[in-house]
């Protein structure tokens, strides 16, 4: 199914979709990007510049890096990419931190109705939410690529700050590979130790 404007027709102009890539991850921020396009020009980009733009997990790497940068260069385009750090998951717990980054995210355009992927967030007041809305909204599905595609180019700073754990490979996902170098370095400043497996590495194998 492709991704179309139907929810941010009902929402709204402007419509602002909201996406975050990380939450599972042992390792790093959560990241949360918002997106802002108005309808007319949405409608646009739609069938031509952004026609490939889909869920970020339903397109190749090169193919997400590529699209992002169209998104971000495009004249009319507003958009935001914010963070909660790992002591602020830590802190709050995922969840919570999930949702502040994308009311950092959302805070950093002009205002809007807010469309958000999956459940309800509370911190977003009168926004709409969309189950498996990276895949159905055109500005849920942008704001996936440029949350999915901040948080690969942050593992590769993990990569190099702090080599032998793999973060480039497996973007800090809990993998055999990264259980392993777990329990053979112990976790980096970057581990999110709220995480079981970053405090028992063994009960990720």
């Amino acid at each position: 199914m492709a991704v179309s404007l139907d929810f941010e027709k009902a929402a709204g102009d402007p419509a602002i979709g909201v996406d975050e890539a990380g939450r599972g991850p042992l390792a790093g921020a959560v990241y949360a990007a918002a997106v802002s396009v108005p309808l007319e020009l949405a409608e646009k980009l739609l069938d031509g510049e952004w026609s490939a733009v889909n869920d970020s997990k339903k397109l190749t790497h090169a193919r997400r890096e590529a699209l992002a940068e169209k998104i971000k260069s495009t004249p009319g385009c507003k958009w935001a990419i914010a963070s909660a750090s790992p002591e602020e998951i830590d802190k709050l717990n995922i969840l919570r931190a999930t949702h502040l980054a994308m009311k950092r995210a959302v805070d950093m355009l002009p205002p809007g109705n807010v469309l958000v992927d999956g459940l309800p967030v509370a911190l977003l007041e009168g926004s709409v939410n969309v189950i498996k809305g990276d895949a159905k909204s055109l500005l849920i599905a942008a704001a996936s690529i440029l949350a999915k595609t901040a948080r690969d180019a942050d593992c590769l700073r993990l990569e190099k700050e702090y080599p032998g754990y793999g973060f480039a490979k497996h973007k800090g996902y809990p993998t055999k590979a990264h259980i392993e170098a777990l329990s053979r370095l112990g976790p980096c400043p970057e581990h999110r130790r709220s995480f079981a497996p970053v405090a028992q590495p063994e009960l990720g194998l």
